[in-house]
């Protein structure tokens, strides 16, 4: 508690950043050091991409839009580690048009996150043989996203030991959570068939990023 008490509004957010940073960097360690052929890195850079370009036409539309399908497709068809780097630069590349901040970082771990697991939860299959795991996963994580993404917001409350805060603060935030989890079990529900075939197939054409079981 003196170690709370000491700490000021601003050291509180810095200690957070940091916190966030060095969960990413294990993840980014090891997709530098893995073996990659050149096209698999396109692939990567390219999917990460089409899931920033997704978010910006929807921004009038707070937290509707298909960043998290095409997280989600990814990581299931090309492997928790991908997931996670698609995720990761597709909130970094998408606050290029949108606007740049210290949110930008929990969005990287959030969507980088949501995108490991995807492909985690998919070893032989699970959440792509199974529509309803899949629209289940996808609407937890629209919630979980949003939970996230508050807690840099609410680590400057942390100091003042402002419990009512926080709580008004994940409160006022529901909605958006639910339109976020409501916007991923549509995009889920009514392409992710039609876009894990494509993806597959073109995994199999060209023998892309197989996923790495000792994740």
């Amino acid at each position: 508690m003196g170690f709370m008490t000491a700490v000021s509004d601003d050291q509180y957010l810095l200690i957070s950043l940091a916190l966030v940073l060095a969960s990413m960097l294990p993840f980014f360690i090891r997709f530098e050091v893995r073996k990659m052929q050149a096209r698999e890195i396109v692939l990567i850079a390219v999917m990460a991409a089409i899931a920033a370009v997704g978010r910006v036409p929807f921004a009038p539309l707070p937290s509707v839009q298909p960043t998290s399908f095409v997280i989600i497709v990814s990581a299931l068809v090309f492997g928790a580690e991908s997931g996670f780097m698609i995720g990761a630069f597709a909130a970094l590349v998408s606050n290029m048009f949108l606007g740049q901040g210290p949110w930008t970082p929990w969005q990287m771990f959030a969507w980088g996150m949501m995108g490991w697991t995807a492909g985690l939860l998919n070893r032989g299959g699970l959440l792509s043989s199974s529509r309803w795991l899949l629209l289940l996963f996808g609407a937890g994580w629209g919630m979980l996203f949003g939970w996230i993404m508050n807690f840099w917001l609410a680590a400057g409350l942390l100091s003042q030991h402002d419990w009512e805060a926080i709580a008004a603060l994940y409160a006022s935030s529901l909605y958006f959570d639910l339109a976020h989890a409501g916007s991923n079990v549509f995009f889920l529900l009514l392409f992710a068939a039609s876009w894990i075939k494509i993806l597959q197939r073109f995994k199999r054409k060209y023998g892309l990023l197989q996923p790495d079981e000792t994740l």
